[in-house]
């Protein structure tokens, strides 16, 4: 990606898009700046972040889609990007969100914000996954709950855990529920129950 990725964006990204464009042969066609801009347009419509000055909630955002995409750290993301705001800028305002519960339901708004007609109507076929990835550690009060403990891998017994629910229709996956719920969820059966509005 360009160093001046961020400043780009805002100077190319129009308002309000739909993320799709058509070619000559009518085939939408997806491009990476329409889906960044779709993602940062359905965060910061459900996930709301006050800020002020240079650290903007959509170059919050921006930064954050970056590092996840890049496999990188906010560190490394905000060092390699020009005119952003600092690692600890964005760590401030990513520390207000102390409640994780809130948090996680404005992110499974936020995904089922944007669910196309056709599976929002009818039964789907759905997928469930469970993930793990490995805790490196002493956790602090507000991670311990969020800390699942399992079979040695990767050289911890200690991971974050979060379950998924995808529908899949026409050989896509859509994600429509995701959940981080604390240790006393896992472990044994348990049910799931989620509603899409």
């Amino acid at each position: 990606m360009a160093e001046n990725f961020v400043k780009e964006l805002r100077e190319n990204r129009p308002r309000r898009i739909s993320g799709l464009t058509m070619t000559a042969t009518t085939t939408p066609a997806l491009t990476d700046n329409q889906t960044l801009n779709e993602v940062v347009n359905c965060l910061t419509e459900n996930i709301p972040i006050k800020s002020q000055g240079k650290c903007e909630q959509q170059t919050i955002f921006e930064i954050l889609i970056r590092a996840a995409t890049q496999r990188d750290s906010i560190e490394n993301t905000t060092k390699v990007l020009k005119n952003v705001p600092t690692s600890n800028d964005i760590r401030y305002h990513l520390e207000k969100y102390s409640d994780l519960i809130s948090l996680e339901s404005a992110l499974n708004k936020a995904l089922q914000s944007r669910l196309p007609i056709g599976i929002r109507q009818g039964q789907q076929k759905i997928a469930i996954d469970f993930n793990l990835i490995p805790y490196y550690g002493e956790p602090s009060q507000l991670e311990a709950p969020y800390i699942y403990r399992s079979q040695a891998k990767n050289g911890t017994c200690s991971f974050y855990a979060y379950a998924t629910i995808y529908v899949i229709k026409k050989n896509k996956r859509v994600t429509l529920y995701q959940s981080c719920s604390t240790t006393k969820h896992f472990g044994g059966s348990y049910h799931i129950s989620f509603s899409v509005d």
